[in-house]
């Protein structure tokens, strides 16, 4: 979710119940033996770890596992946030974020995904000074890599599960990046790879708009399926992501594309932030038959925070909010668009002057999603990932990366097993991303040498659907609490 676009989009959060496929889905394909042979241990833990003693409490073996856990997020907004305010990860002044060093410290994050976001607008309209989709990705690439250069003791880039591994060993926070968004490549094969050479390790196909290869769920409103899922180019990105070791995230997509995307998958696939449409019922989130898929190719999904994905009664009251204030939000961005603190604030106060009060939804709400998932998928097939920083709304006791702990004890609360803790914590990314490179290194080719110089031509990309709204939604896309960079 995006910080400078939340204004209007959550409307459709209240009123955009989910979009079923234009045709059945087929069954997914049986995943390569590769992909289901890649199993790591699920924790940092070592065989010879001591046991627990017999009469530690509940708090205490919640905060031990915490500590053993390889704790992974693979959904982080804050690069954005970076971005456009100029604020720095040490945070001295305290500003308002999800994400700073001593958050980090404090969750025992082992792994933070920093989300390469790009805005539809910079593939849509790019300009001179802002420049395009890709510009905008190699901009916060740029950022994130000069917080891991200010903060070598805290921070150390990682572009591996080795490196995740050997991050948690030396007690410092592996940042890894995700693009969220294709038409960051600018529909090049080659720019895939040069992302992947710049550290970048998965790829969200789509998001809130339809792209020239691969539809989107988009939010509110007729969505754009012009692609009828994923085109025949979508599947080459498809292909080519997992040749080279990039993980292919179907967060945000139709599920159509979904189900594409589970046709042409050789090694598991990961929904980065998205939660179970069976307890909040709205597109961007993940159906029962789209689990079992995902657990069946050895993917996970990877449970979003988000108040509106995870509670329903929260997402209707959003949806009032913003349907009554349309037109004033609509001022209040265009006044705020480069000031993302100032738009937060202003935002924050007229919730607060509402008659109706907005109530955050209980942490036991967010784990009932894990619960779901793990129930219909099994528990080796869900994980975390927040959507910090680029979210307006989390749920009581969640204010940022400092509040993982208190998932964890929710966990051993509800009765898991400490195999089980460790697995949801991360382990279960673990598997998959090992996975993922172990069916690259299978390949055993040449990043470029042997890429896909395959070009996409203009006979290949088809209209809008007649109806849909290019970003599925009749305002700005639906993500984020405030402006999100400036154009």
């Amino acid at each position: 979710m995006r910080l400078r676009t939340l204004a209007l989009a959550v409307v459709g959060a209240a009123c955009g119940p989910a979009v079923p496929p234009s045709e059945p889905p087929a069954a997914p394909p049986t995943p390569a033996p590769i992909a289901a042979t890649a199993t790591p241990p699920a924790s940092a833990a070592t065989p010879s770890q001591p046991a627990p003693p017999a009469d530690e409490t509940l708090e205490q073996r919640a905060k031990r596992l915490h500590a053993e856990a390889i704790v992974v997020d693979t959904h982080n907004d804050i690069p954005t946030v970076l971005y456009a305010s100029g604020i720095d990860l040490a945070n001295p002044d305290k500003r308002p974020v999800h994400t700073d060093l001593a958050k980090m410290k404090a969750g025992g994050i082992t792994a933070e995904f920093f989300s390469i976001y790009v805005d539809a607008s910079y593939w849509e309209k790019p300009t001179s000074l802002g420049g395009g989709a890709a510009r905008h990705a190699l901009d916060l690439i740029d950022v994130t890599h000069r917080q891991i250069e200010r903060h070598p003791d805290a921070l150390v880039l990682a572009t591996s599960a080795a490196d995740i591994r050997a991050a948690k060993k030396d007690g410092k926070v592996a940042v890894l990046m995700g693009i969220e968004g294709g038409h960051a490549i600018e529909n090049s094969l080659s720019a895939l790879r040069s992302f992947h050479r710049l550290g970048v390790r998965y790829m969200t196909l789509t998001h809130t708009n339809t792209n020239d290869w691969a539809d989107s769920a988009g939010f509110s409103g007729p969505p754009d399926a012009r692609h009828k899922g994923l085109s025949s180019f979508g599947e080459d990105v498809v292909r080519e992501m997992q040749r080279i070791g990039m993980l292919v995230d179907v967060s945000h997509v139709s599920d159509d594309t979904f189900w594409g995307v589970m046709r042409e998958a050789k090694a598991p696939v990961i929904a980065s932030h998205s939660s179970a449409r069976a307890l909040t019922d709205h597109r961007r989130n993940l159906a029962d038959d789209m689990l079992v898929a995902l657990a069946k190719n050895g993917g996970v999904a990877m449970i979003n925070f988000w108040a509106l994905l995870v509670d329903a009664k929260y997402a209707a009251r959003a949806g009032r909010f913003f349907l009554a204030h349309r037109g004033e939000l609509q001022k209040l961005r265009g006044k705020l668009h480069d000031d993302v603190f100032g738009f937060r604030e202003a935002l924050d106060r007229m919730k607060a002057s509402e008659a109706e009060p907005f109530a955050r939804p209980p942490l036991a709400r967010l784990v009932d999603h894990i619960d779901h998932v793990a129930k219909v998928a099994g528990v080796d097939h869900v994980g975390l990932g927040s959507d910090f920083d680029g979210v307006d709304t989390l749920p009581e006791g969640i204010d940022g990366v400092d509040g993982l702990p208190k998932i964890t004890e929710e966990l051993v609360r509800r009765g898991r097993s400490d195999a089980e803790v460790l697995k949801i914590l991360g382990g279960n990314f673990m598997r998959a991303f090992e996975g993922a490179e172990a069916y690259a290194r299978a390949s055993k080719t040449t990043l470029s040498g042997d890429g896909n110089a395959r070009k996409l031509e203009a006979k290949d990309v088809p209209p809008p659907s007649k109806g849909a709204h290019a970003k599925g939604a009749p305002g700005p896309t639906p993500k984020g609490t405030g402006p999100k960079g400036a154009r």
